[in-house]
C-alpha cells in the first residue's frame, strides 16, 4: 500500500482538445497515462491535483472518469482551473453511482485519513488566473475550504495538494502560506506549471515546508510516491 500523486492529467477521451497539440513531452500522453497507471496495486491511492479532464460538463467527462475508474487504486481528485465538468460533491458522486464508476472520491472542503497522515487540499489561488475585483473573494473562498481541510486533519500529520502554486517565480500568495504555517504543514504538493514553467517552480524547503512540482508533463506522467 503506498500514496501517489500527480496532477494536470487533461484527459480528452471526448472533449477534443488534446494536449498533443503542444508537443515537447505530450506526446500520446494518454497511453502513457494508461501504462503508468495500471501499475498501481488495489491498495493504492493516488492524488490527482486538478485539471483532470477537459470535459465541460459531468456527461463529457465521463468517459475520462470511466477511464480512471478502470485503474486500480482509490483516487482522490480536487478542482483545477480547467475542470469545467467540477459540480457539487453530491451531484458528483451521484453521477459516478449511476454510472458504475468507482474508487473515486473528491478532496473539498473534506480530509481523508491516510495512516498517521491525513491528505488535505484545495484548488487554491493564483494572480495570473483571477484577477479584477473578484480577488479578494475567490481567495477567501478558497483560504475558507484550505482551513476547513486542515482543521478536519486534527492531529495527523498534513499531507497538503494544491492546483495553483503558493510560490513561483517571486510571487508568492501570503494568505495560503500563513496558513499552512498555521496549522503546522511540512509537505505540500501541487501543480498548473507546464513546459518552460516548470523550471520556475519554487521547489524545496521554504520557511520549513517541502514544496513539490507534480504536473504530469514534469513527471513524465509517472505519479511520484509519497509515502508507504
Amino acid at each position: 500500500m503506498a500514496l501517489y500523486a500527480i496532477g494536470d492529467l487533461h484527459l480528452s477521451l471526448t472533449a477534443n482538445k488534446s494536449m498533443e497539440v503542444f508537443g515537447a513531452g505530450w506526446e500520446n500522453y494518454t497511453e502513457r497515462l494508461r501504462q503508468s497507471l495500471s501499475q498501481l496495486g488495489e491498495e493504492d491511492t493516488i492524488v490527482l491535483a486538478g485539471d483532470t479532464s477537459w470535459g465541460m460538463s459531468l456527461e463529457e467527462a465521463e468517459a475520462d472518469l470511466r477511464f480512471l475508474g478502470q485503474m486500480p487504486g482509490r483516487k482522490i481528485l480536487l478542482k483545477g482551473n480547467h475542470d469545467y465538468w467540477w459540480n457539487t460533491v453530491s451531484k458528483m458522486r451521484k453521477f459516478l453511482e449511476e454510472k458504475g464508476i468507482g474508487n473515486i472520491e473528491f478532496l473539498h472542503n473534506n480530509c481523508f485519513p491516510y495512516g498517521e497522515y491525513a491528505i488535505c487540499g484545495t484548488r487554491g489561488w493564483f494572480w495570473e488566473e483571477e484577477q479584477g475585483a473578484q480577488d479578494a473573494k475567490v481567495l477567501n473562498r478558497e483560504l475558507g475550504r484550505l482551513e476547513t481541510s486542515l482543521k478536519a486533519a486534527g492531529d495527523r500529520e498534513k499531507l497538503v495538494f494544491l492546483h495553483y502554486p503558493p510560490l513561483y517565480q517571486g510571487y508568492q500568495c501570503p494568505e495560503i502560506l500563513q496558513l499552512l504555517q498555521k496549522y503546522g504543514v511540512k509537505r505540500c504538493w501541487y501543480g498548473h506549471l507546464h513546459g518552460g514553467g516548470c523550471r520556475l517552480a519554487r521547489t524545496g524547503n521554504w520557511e520549513g515546508i517541502t514544496f513539490s512540482l507534480i504536473s504530469a508533463d514534469h513527471l513524465e506522467f509517472v505519479p511520484k510516491k509519497i509515502c508507504e
